[in-house]
């Protein structure tokens, strides 16, 4: 099936970039390029993109925002977002997976990680850029109040599921490192978000980090 991507970029450059990139793959069409936020919150409303690859920074609604809008807690029929920005430690980025995105990537990624970013959203799943995932979420989580300990205490495994999770590790690579299939990662994902009231692997991850279970 083919995966229909709206992108959101203000740098004429970068977008076209962007395009040619996921217009080359196969199994993905890009339906909408714009330049601002607004017009793409009113553009994925009416066409319903399976995901929306939004940059950060852009004129009249800035990515954090616009998130909200498509994808946010409120939103009855949510729309899959991936943010995309210029430095790893953007303080905006924070915010934008507080505001329902699925991923993050730099704009330096490379073609092969923005596609798997893609997938995964377009999956219900989610995708943070594994070189900065440690050091970003550690920066913003910092000085935060630690987050309380699940009603139902994790077992052992969700434990390291949790700590891989954190680290960037795609549900492939925890299953190779953990020496368990797919469906058990999937499994353990599941519990997870249960049971810390969260929404995907990228708020799993930050509960990781606000409750200190992976070192700052």
């Amino acid at each position: 099936m083919t995966i229909r991507v709206l992108v959101a970029e203000d740098q004429d450059l970068v977008r076209t970039g962007l395009r040619m990139i996921l217009d080359a793959q196969e199994g993905i069409e890009v339906v909408a390029e714009v330049a601002d936020g607004r017009e793409a919150v009113e553009s994925a409303q009416r066409l319903r993109p399976d995901v929306c690859l939004l940059d950060i920074r852009m004129p009249r609604l800035d990515g954090i925002e616009a998130t909200r809008l498509l994808s946010g807690p409120d939103v009855a029929h949510p729309i899959p977002v991936v943010v995309i920005t210029t430095f790893d430690l953007d303080e905006y980025v924070h915010g934008a997976l507080k505001a329902g995105a699925r991923g993050f990537l730099l704009k330096d990624a490379g073609p092969e990680l923005l596609v798997q970013a893609i997938h995964a959203a377009a999956d219900g799943d989610a995708l943070i850029a594994p070189s900065i995932t440690a050091r970003l979420l550690a920066h913003f989580t910092a000085g935060t109040t630690p987050s309380a300990e699940p009603v139902d205490a994790l077992t052992v495994r969700e434990e390291e599921v949790l700590r891989s999770v954190a680290a960037g590790r795609t549900n492939a690579e925890v299953a190779e490192d953990l020496h368990i299939s797919l469906s058990t990662v999937k499994t353990h994902l599941a519990s997870l978000t249960s049971k810390l009231g969260v929404r995907n692997r990228v708020e799993i991850a930050m509960w990781a980090y606000e409750s200190g279970r992976i070192a700052r």
